[in-house]
C-alpha cells in the first residue's frame, strides 16, 4: 500500500521516486566460459540448467543473456564447483 501511496504522489508531482542502481556485468564470452570448464555443449547446459539451443545462441552471437544470466555465467566461470554444489543442494 506505501508503495501505491508512494507512485500516486510521484504521479502528481509531490515526490520524486528514488532511483535504484545495479552493477549489472556487461558482455560475457559464453563459449570461453565454457570451453575452460571442459564441457561440451550439452554436458554444460545440463549441468547448470540452460537448454542446448539457448547456449548455442549465446555462442554464436545470435543471442545474448539477460543480465541476471551473465552473472551467473561469471559466478560458474570464477566458482564452478560453488554452483554445482548449490544445485545439488550439497553443503
Amino acid at each position: 500500500m506505501e508503495g501505491l501511496k508512494e507512485a500516486t504522489a510521484h504521479v502528481r508531482g509531490e515526490v520524486s521516486l528514488r532511483e535504484y542502481e545495479y552493477d549489472v556485468p556487461g558482455p560475457v564470452d559464453v563459449k570461453a566460459i565454457r570451453a575452460k570448464s571442459g564441457l561440451s555443449q550439452s554436458q554444460f547446459a545440463r549441468r547448470f540448467g540452460f537448454s542446448v539451443r539457448t547456449l548455442q545462441d549465446w555462442e554464436l552471437g545470435r543471442a545474448k543473456p539477460p543480465s541476471a544470466v551473465r552473472a551467473y555465467l561469471m559466478v560458474i566461470d570464477r566458482f564452478p564447483e560453488a554452483v554445482e554444489k548449490a544445485l545439488l543442494g550439497a553443503a
